[in-house]
C-alpha cells in the first residue's frame, strides 16, 4: 500500500544476517532504519562485539551469533548453521537479507529449510576466494561457485551485486540473469561526509582506508611511496584500518611495525572519525585487486577528494579516469607511483577532481538513492 508516497509494509518481518556488528553499522544501518520506518519488524543477526548497544537502542531486535568468517571446523560451522536455522524458525521472517559470502551460503540453506518466503543475497564483492592465488582459495573456488549457484537460483531469491563485472561473473557460473540485481554499493551519507576544499597544507596527505589485507594493494602502495620519498617528494601516507586475523590475506603486526619506522608513514589503526580524517586528507588511494564497490572511496569522493585506484571491478565504478581521479593497472607499482606523483605536483588538478568526485556521489551513490533502490526490491518481492 502506498501512503504519502511511501510504501507501507505493515508489520512484515525482515532479518538482516551480517557477519560482524561493525559492518552492519557501517554498511547497512541506514537501510535497516528505513525498513523500520516503513513498517517492518527488523531483526539483526550478527556477531556482537562493540556495537550491540547502539543497534539495540535504535529499535532493532538484536541476536548474537558467533559466526567466524574464517572458521573451517566442520562441527563448529554445523553448530552455527543449526543456531541460525532455529532463529529463522522462531522469527518466521517474511524476508531475509544476507550480506557477504558466508552469510549468503549459510543463510540460504537455513532459509530454505525454514521456509522463508523471500531471500535477498547481497554479495559485496567476491572476496578472498576469488582474488587470492593461495592454494586454499583455489581449492575452495569450485565448491563455492556451486554453492552460490544453488543459493541464488531459487525463484523467491534475488542476489544483489555492486558492479557489472560481478553480475557477469555470477551469470557465467550459472546464476540466472533474472535473479541478479545491480545496486551500486551500500550508499554514503553525503551530509556526514560533506564536501570541503582539498586542503592546501604544506604537507600533502595520501590516505588509505581499508582492512589491512594484501589484496587491498597495500604492498604495492608501500613500494610506490618509498620510490616517491626516495625522489625527494614530501608527503604523509596515512594508513587507516586494522589487520583481519580471520582473513588468510591479512598482513601481520610485524609488517605494520616495519612500515611505521618509515618517516612518511602514519598508521592510525581502526578509527571511527573517518569523515573528519577525510577533511584533512589530500588524495584518496586504494590500489585494490578487486572490490564490490568500496565504501571508503565513496566516502572520500563525498568529501570532495581526488582518488587514485585500480582499473578493476568495483574500483572503476567510483572513478572515471582523468575526471575525478586516476586509474592504474592492478599490482603495477610504477604506474601507481607515477599517478601519485602527478597529483602530488598538481594541487589545482586535485581540487578539480575532488569537485567531480562530489558530483559523482550526489548523482549515483548517495544513501537516499541506494536505499530507495533496495526498498523497491523489498516491495517487489513482498508484494510480487
Amino acid at each position: 500500500m502506498l501512503l504519502g508516497g511511501v510504501y507501507q509494509f505493515s508489520m512484515l518481518k525482515i532479518v538482516y544476517f551480517v557477519a560482524e556488528d561493525w559492518y552492519f553499522c557501517s554498511h547497512r544501518l541506514a537501510l535497516a532504519q528505513q525498513a523500520l520506518a516503513q513498517g517492518y519488524q527488523v531483526s539483526v543477526i550478527t556477531r556482537c562485539r562493540q556495537h550491540a548497544d547502539q543497534i539495540r537502542q535504535l529499535g532493532f531486535n538484536l541476536i548474537h551469533l558467533e559466526l567466524r568468517r574464517g572458521g573451517i571446523n566442520p562441527l563448529v560451522e554445523l553448530s552455527v548453521l543449526r543456531q541460525l536455522l532455529q532463529h529463522y524458525q522462531r522469527i518466521k521472517p517474511d524476508l531475509v537479507h544476507h550480506v557477504a559470502l558466508k552469510p549468503v551460503l549459510y543463510g540460504s540453506i537455513a532459509a530454505k529449510i525454514a521456509g522463508v518466503p523471500h531471500v535477498i543475497n547481497a554479495l559485496a564483492g567476491l572476496g578472498y576466494v576469488f582474488t587470492s592465488k593461495q592454494l586454499l582459495a583455489r581449492l575452495l573456488k569450485l565448491p563455492i561457485k556451486l554453492l552460490i549457484r544453488q543459493s541464488c537460483n531459487q525463484d523467491q531469491n534475488r542476489v544483489i551485486v555492486q558492479n557489472p563485472d560481478d553480475a557477469a561473473l555470477l551469470s557465467a557460473i550459472g546464476v540466472a540473469r533474472k535473479q541478479i540485481c545491480l545496486i551500486r554499493g551500500s550508499g554514503v551519507d553525503a551530509t556526514a561526509f560533506f564536501h570541503s576544499p582539498v586542503p592546501s597544507q604544506q604537507l600533502p596527505v595520501l590516505m588509505f582506508v581499508a582492512r589491512m589485507l594484501w589484496s587491498k594493494g597495500i604492498g604495492e602502495l608501500m613500494q610506490a611511496t618509498k620510490q616517491l620519498h626516495a625522489k625527494g617528494l614530501q608527503f604523509c601516507l596515512r594508513l587507516v584500518g586494522s589487520p583481519d586475523p580471520e582473513n588468510p590475506d591479512s598482513i601481520t603486526e610485524q609488517d605494520l611495525q616495519t612500515w611505521q619506522q618509515y618517516s612518511f608513514v602514519d598508521y592510525l589503526g581502526a578509527r571511527d572519525d573517518i569523515a573528519e580524517l577525510w577533511q584533512s586528507a589530500t588524495i584518496a588511494v586504494l590500489p585494490s585487486y578487486r572490490e564490490g564497490l568500496p565504501k571508503a572511496l565513496l566516502e572520500a569522493a563525498s568529501c570532495g577528494r581526488p582518488i587514485i585506484t585500480t582499473d578493476t571491478p568495483g574500483c572503476r565504478e567510483v572513478v572515471t579516469d582523468g575526471d575525478n581521479g586516476l586509474l592504474v593497472p592492478v599490482a603495477d607499482i610504477d604506474a601507481l607511483s607515477h599517478a601519485l606523483e602527478r597529483l602530488l605536483l598538481a594541487p589545482e588538478l586535485c581540487q578539480q577532481m575532488g569537485n567531480s568526485s562530489r558530483q559523482r556521489v550526489s548523482r549515483y551513490f548517495a544513501d537516499e538513492i541506494i536505499i530507495k533502490q533496495t526498498m523497491q526490491l523489498y516491495q517487489e518481492l513482498s508484494h510480487g
